[in-house]
């Protein structure tokens, strides 16, 4: 229903009953607290079909607009999107006007985000999702510099702890493996010290079997083409999950769990001043907890991943 709607479908089926008792509108509109041009509007639709969905809500977009961009104007500004992929900003400069109402016309088209567009050829590329959890893990991992006791010149600040003598007794690296769902975007995620192909071996049984206590059964991963990944000892772990390589030089095609690593830098690596790598790691639990079950995910329209898993259509449940 419409989020300002006045009355419920059961109160405009019931304005018809007590039409058909014999209630006149301006007493049923009296009884349900709303205007008599409501009631009557509710009347009047039923009356023109009463074997439809009269009661259903109607868009309120009108049937015409006279002051809409001209078609010539509008085939200028996607002209321009796709040959030269510029902004509303330059777009507006080059066609002398307002930089909202070339956003307006990408956006009816929905081309306003470059990203949806592949820059050599100008054709648009839809983002893809798996239809079912399970059905494609995304696999990567991500090197993070490791924090010195007390907190290195983070805490302390740069003149006492970003000196030639500090970096050069530096903490060392370690890395953060990372599994993302591509139809729910629920996510496991270990610090390990390295991404040698035992590692990531081990790192796979544990994670797999965290998808499957959450009712995830994978099906297949997706990975770059690291020599760890390559190799049998990881393939043969993985069993009868079939095993996806991204083309070379195209991270875009993990980008889930890419754009999961972005989140993760900012809100996690990054989010506070850590005095100790242990407890930097620790922190990475709560982190993954709070993405999982009560991070709203613009991606899935607001919900959180844990909800893409436990709200499925009957046929996935």
């Amino acid at each position: 229903m419409h989020r300002n709607a006045r009355l419920t479908v059961w109160a405009r089926l019931e304005i018809v009953r007590r039409r058909h008792a014999g209630w006149t509108l301006a007493e049923i509109a009296r009884q349900l607290n709303v205007s008599r041009a409501t009631a009557s509007k509710w009347w009047h639709r039923f009356l023109a079909d009463p074997d439809g969905d009269w009661f259903e809500d109607r868009s309120s977009r009108p049937h015409s607009c006279p002051h809409q961009t001209p078609a010539e104007v509008e085939a200028a500004i996607l002209r321009l999107r796709h040959q030269e992929k510029l902004g509303p900003a330059r777009i507006g400069y080059r066609l002398d006007m307002p930089a909202s109402t070339v956003w307006k016309v990408l956006r009816r088209h929905q081309i306003n985000r470059l990203v949806w567009m592949d820059r050599p050829t100008g054709r648009i590329v839809r983002r893809y999702e798996r239809d079912q959890p399970g059905e494609l893990i995304h696999i990567d991992t991500k090197k993070v510099a490791k924090i010195p006791p007390g907190g290195g010149w983070w805490a302390w600040g740069k003149p006492h702890g970003n000196t030639y003598k500090a970096r050069k007794a530096s903490a060392g690296s370690e890395h953060v493996h990372a599994a993302v769902d591509d139809h729910s975007r629920v996510a496991y995620a270990e610090v390990l010290p390295d991404t040698r192909k035992e590692t990531c071996v081990e790192f796979w049984a544990r994670a797999a079997a965290w998808f499957t206590d959450h009712n995830i059964e994978p099906q297949a991963v997706m990975t770059d083409n690291a020599g760890a990944y390559r190799s049998q000892l990881f393939n043969t772990a993985l069993g009868r999950v079939d095993h996806l390589y991204i083309r070379p030089y195209q991270p875009q095609q993990n980008g889930k769990v890419e754009r999961f690593n972005r989140t993760l830098t900012d809100e996690w690596v990054y989010a506070r001043i850590y005095t100790s790598n242990p407890e930097r790691t620790k922190a990475l639990t709560q982190w993954l907890h709070t993405y999982n079950h009560h991070r709203q995910h613009t991606a899935l329209g607001g919900a959180t991943p844990i909800d893409r898993v436990n709200n499925l259509p009957d046929q996935y449940s």
